[in-house]
């Protein structure tokens, strides 16, 4: 089971941006490869400080995880962080965290291939629209998408500006004497290589832009405008040292018929008629797993609420399924014949049709309450 990622990085959940920035580039530093070389234990230390700080250092992703803890981003297939994520993603991401304590981040680790930078390709974003069926159920998806990608017969020589470093230091004056900073190089963009031979077809970097054709697990449970991401499946980046980027899934429900949906509850409207309701009735309703038949007493009300336990969404955090519930509605016909209205004419005086609620009877306002509670 995956420990809490604030207890990971040892900071509370009230902690700050910067707080958790610099728990993270001590957690870091302690298991960092070049400071406990062949520690598988560090490694795995190193990877799992990197997957909380990937989470708990993103606004956006901290909001899900402190509302869905692990399960936001814990899909099958690749989705989310952490062990999914190898030491040259790590360093590609976070490399500059380190500051100066591994030579700047990057060439000490010897992940850099030889001094060189890592550097990551750009993430996609698409758009998947999901039944509630499909919801409910979990779905693999396939989509198209275009990726950049290098040519095959590609090939890409050392930078000279920056000498395969990625970076160059200036010198500059100021009232505090000359300062030497380093920026990443504008010949190379970073990634210490350069295009040596340019295939046909291919642009500038020697990219080219291909259809591909993703699998998306998709797990059972998931809400409207979540986000799950699909390691390695964005664009590719030039050169010989280089990591692509990632497909990033937002998910959009498309709205139901007959159910609405209300987090893991769902909402049914049933309407019977006045028949229906004095003599009872039996009666077909649609669930996301097909559809269910239901019976109804003799003098149901409307307003009464039906709970079939179980028949809503499965929790996106493995806590059981939501339950459907059935909205009794009886329906007033709008027009009557000769005869329906002499019958109920001569009821308006009937003792048996008077309104007598009952104590248990509970009015709209305490169903809404309790409904929400």
């Amino acid at each position: 089971m995956k420990k809490d990622f604030y207890e990971v990085l040892g900071v509370s959940k009230s902690a700050t941006p910067d707080e958790i920035k610099k728990a993270y580039r001590k957690k870091a530093i302690q298991y960092h490869p070049d400071k406990n070389p062949g520690d598988k234990e560090a490694e795995e230390n190193f990877k799992t400080a990197a997957e909380a700080y990937e989470v708990l250092g993103d606004a956006d992703k901290r909001a899900r995880y402190d509302r869905m803890g692990h399960a936001a981003f814990d899909g099958a297939g690749g989705f989310g962080g952490g062990h999914h994520m190898n030491m040259d993603d790590i360093f590609s991401q976070f490399g500059d965290i380190f500051g100066s304590a591994f030579g700047g981040g990057f060439g000490g680790s010897g992940f850099g291939g030889g001094g060189q930078r890592r550097v990551k390709g750009s993430n996609l974003r698409i758009k998947v629209k999901l039944t509630l069926e499909e919801i409910a159920n979990g779905v693999e998806k396939k989509v198209k998408v275009k990726r950049k990608v290098q040519a095959s017969d590609a090939t890409f020589k050392t930078c000279s500006t920056c000498n395969g470093q990625g970076q160059v230091m200036r010198v500059s004056n100021t009232i505090l004497g000359r300062m030497q900073t380093a920026a990443t190089c504008p010949t190379c963009q970073g990634s210490g290589q350069i295009l040596d031979k340019k295939p046909d077809g291919a642009d500038a970097q020697g990219m080219l832009v291909e259809d591909d054709t993703v699998s998306i697990k998709i797990p059972a449970g998931v809400v409207d405008g979540m986000q799950l991401k699909v390691s390695g499946k964005g664009n590719e980046a030039p050169g010989n040292n280089s990591v692509p980027g990632d497909l990033i899934v937002a998910i959009e429900e498309i709205e139901h018929e007959f159910l609405k949906r209300e987090g893991e509850n769902l909402h049914y409207d049933l309407y019977v008629s006045f028949p229906e309701a004095a003599l009872g009735a039996s009666k077909e309703i649609e669930t996301v797993s097909g559809k269910v038949r239901i019976k109804l007493e003799e003098g149901i009300q409307s307003g009464k609420i039906l709970r079939l336990k179980g028949k809503g969404i499965p929790s996106i955090n493995s806590y059981g399924n939501g339950d459907l519930l059935v909205h009794v509605n009886v329906w007033t016909p709008k027009t009557l014949n000769k005869e329906q209205k002499n019958f109920f004419e001569n009821m308006l005086s009937d003792d048996n049709f008077i309104p007598k609620p009952e104590k248990s009877d509970k009015s709209f306002f305490e169903k809404v309450k309790d409904m929400f509670s």
